[in-house]
Formats: structure tokens, sequence, C-alpha cells
């Protein structure tokens, strides 16, 4: 294992455990709105891990802003009960970027929980198949992504389904450059090096939205692990 590979492995680590103790802390409960738990969130990876810098705006979005993806602003929400929502966060641990992504869901619609479920098992299907290749462009990826969804009753909500990860900062993710996602016109070898001659590591994210329902979900973390 590459020594860029170890970090990001460790940075993802404390992502989750990130999560984890919001989670056991009850921070994610209706009445409050989606600024109001970004900010507890925000506080929480200070309080754990010194985190003040983050590569990536962080998301949470709840209800119908579910449905948006990542460049959108939507106004913010606050979460009912019943809801759903995800959280979208790219923590900097020592130079080393995290991008992790999460679903929740409070209360018990079964629609909704469906999704969440959904989205793991997705997600770990298109591991699975990343993992049994070789060499694979990021348009076949993304449509394989894409079509996995839809075999699960969802439709992808996503330009792209992932990009690149490294030490912070990492290649730019120029919009009009697609070479570092997981995106329809990126052509390339996903397996192939980076401009330096090193291993690119990749995030895979799922994004899936019920347009009918106005809910969406997601999903995300390290995938060439």
């Amino acid at each position: 294992m590459t020594e860029a590979k170890a970090q990001l492995i460790a940075a993802e680590q404390k992502a989750l455990q990130l999560f984890k103790t919001m989670e056991e802390r009850e921070l994610i409960c209706s009445g409050k709105t989606e600024e109001d738990l970004n900010d507890e969130v925000f506080k929480l990876a200070k309080e754990l891990f010194g985190i003040e810098k983050y590569w990536h705006k962080r998301i949470i979005r709840a209800g119908k802003n579910t449905l948006l993806p990542y460049n959108e602003n939507p106004p913010n929400l606050t979460l009912r009960d019943d809801e759903i929502l995800f959280l979208d966060f790219g923590p900097i641990f020592e130079d080393w970027e995290a991008d992790f992504g999460r679903t929740y869901v409070i209360g018990k619609d079964t629609v909704k929980l469906k999704l969440k479920n959904d989205l793991e098992l997705i997600w770990k299907e298109c591991k699975a198949f990343y993992n049994a290749k070789t060499s694979l462009s990021g348009a076949e990826y993304y449509a394989h992504v894409v079509s996995v969804a839809n075999s699960y009753g969802w439709e992808f909500g996503g330009k792209m389904a992932g990009h690149i990860i490294g030490h912070f900062p990492h290649e730019r993710l120029e919009k009009e450059i697609k070479d570092n996602y997981i995106h329809p016109e990126n052509h390339l070898d996903m397996f192939g090096p980076d401009k330096s001659g090193n291993p690119r590591e990749w995030i895979l994210e799922i994004h899936l939205v019920d347009r009918e329902r106005e809910i969406g979900g997601f999903f995300e973390q390290l995938l060439s692990v």
C-alpha cells in the first residue's frame, strides 16, 4: 500500500468517527435548520480533531433540497418529522483530504428508508465492479453506475459519479476538464497515473433521486482502497 493510500484511509476513518459521534450525540433531529446542523457538525469536528479547513463546501440538504447536485445553493430548510437528509463533508486531516457522505432518515417512512439502504447497496455493488477491473474509463464506469441505480428503481441524480482525491490540494477539479471525474466525457483509464506518474485514488459518490416524491439521497467514500 502506498503512503498516499494509507493517509487517505486514515483520513476517511476520522471522517467516519466524526459522523458516528454526530449520531451518538443525536444531533440530527427535527426542528433545526440545515445551517444549524452544519454549524454543529463543524464545531464537533473542531472539538474532536481540531479541523477548521475543508477542501469543498460543507453540504447538508433536507427535503426537496436533496434533489439538487453539489453546485446548487438552495434555501436553508428546517428539518421536519419523517425527514430525509444527507451530509457531504470534505474535511482535511493533516493536509490529507477526506470526502464522506451519508443519508439519514428521521421517522419510519418506508420509501425514504429504502432509499437510504439502497444507496449503500448500490455503492458496494459498483465498487465490486471496479475491483474486478484492471482498465476502465470514467465514461464506462459512469454508465455502469447509472445502470445499477436504475436497476434498483432509482434515477441517478448526478452528472458525475465521483472524482480523484489526495493530498491537499490535489489536482484542481476544473469543471471544464472531465479527466479527474467519473463522468460521461472522461475517456481516460481510471487506473492510469496522474500527471506526476503516481497512482490516482478515487471517490465514488452515489446520488439517487425520486423527483415525483421530491426526495433524494447520497452516499460517498473512498473507492480505490
